[in-house]
């Protein structure tokens, strides 16, 4: 069983923010009335490449995520090396994708608050989302919403990870990497 967890706020205020591009490729993914009120968040239920895969959106806000990923991982007893966890990067630039095991949150809240509860040998699926260039405009850069040319880019590449899902879970990531950040 794997589990794929996508970080955002559960507001509808932040739908479309940068800070929300792991909730944004989950509802990519799966229809939104397929997911149920569990464990903190809203979890739905998928086969990818037949392997039962759970997809979660902790409701948490962002910097409470670790809560809803420990109590799902305690109740289904899903390793951490089964877990992967879809957030906002701003090292990147806009709609590339690195993806990796373990290493520090970068000072990203929600993954600090994952590593606290759960460790920090999950998987990251890292989503670039450019930077604002200077540390201080960082807070209202990541809580904006994305320019309608990066929802572009946003989209194709969603929809490059979904034509490779099955390579992340292989953890073939070098693989997943070369085929998703071709298309832009």
């Amino acid at each position: 069983m794997f589990l794929l967890a996508g970080l955002g706020n559960p507001d509808q205020k932040y739908q479309n923010n940068r800070h929300n591009v792991g909730f944004a490729l989950l509802d990519f993914l799966v229809s939104a009335e397929n997911y149920k009120k569990k464990f903190k968040g809203l979890l739905a239920e998928e086969e990818i490449d037949n392997q039962k895969t759970l997809l979660l959106k902790p409701m948490t806000y962002m910097n409470l995520s670790g809560e809803s990923l420990f109590e799902i991982k305690k109740f289904y007893k899903i390793d951490n090396e089964n877990i992967f966890v879809i957030h906002d990067d701003l090292d990147l630039e806009i709609a590339k994708i690195k993806v990796k095991n373990g290493g520090s949150s970068g000072g990203h809240n929600g993954i600090e608050s994952i590593t606290e509860y759960i460790g920090n040998d999950f998987n990251r699926i890292r989503v670039g989302i450019g930077h604002p260039g200077e540390k201080n405009l960082v807070e209202n850069y990541v809580l904006n919403d994305f320019k309608k040319e990066e929802i572009k880019l946003i989209k194709n590449s969603f929809a490059s990870i979904k034509k490779n899902l099955q390579l992340v879970l292989s953890k073939k990531f070098d693989e997943f990497s070369s085929k998703v950040n071709n298309i832009i």
